[in-house]
């Protein structure tokens, strides 16, 4: 097992990987406290994770009832948690974003009308790598960085 990584480093560490793009797991919960949890293409921003869901998708339903959300990014021995506030963008605030996204998916979601852009707003954000980096692990709380 590796060192642990200082706080500076694994914030660095995970801004590298959110602004790399990828997938992440996107958790959600209905009226009734059950479950939903799917992959999804991310983008990060430079402050929130941006998550396309089809319009009638569970998921969607969920982040437009609730909007409390949670994703995880990159590999178990590597991961990143988010936990935020999802918040549904009008087709004006989708515009730039959608423009930063096409070239790095190539795939334009304003060619899928059926299709909602999300933004998810982060309340607390976690990263660690081993059982040795779990204390610690909180990057941002409360909106916040921490480091």
């Amino acid at each position: 097992m590796a060192a642990p990584r200082a706080a500076q480093q694994r914030k660095a560490d995970t801004l590298r990987r959110l602004e790399k793009g990828g997938d992440a797991w996107i958790a959600t919960g209905d009226e009734n406290g059950n479950a939903h949890l799917v992959p999804l293409s991310s983008y990060w921003d430079g402050s929130a994770l941006i998550i396309y869901s089809p319009t009638k998708s569970i998921t969607a339903r969920n982040l437009r009832r609730g909007g409390r959300v949670r994703a995880g990014v990159g590999p178990t021995r590597d991961v990143t948690i988010i936990e935020g506030h999802a918040e549904l963008l009008s087709d004006d605030e989708r515009t730039s974003l959608d423009d930063a996204i096409v070239p790095i998916y190539e795939w334009d979601a304003r060619q899928s009308p059926n299709h909602q852009m999300f933004r998810i707003v982060p309340r607390r954000i976690q990263a660690w790598r081993e059982e040795n980096e779990i204390e610690g692990r909180d990057l941002m709380r409360d909106g916040q960085w921490l480091v």
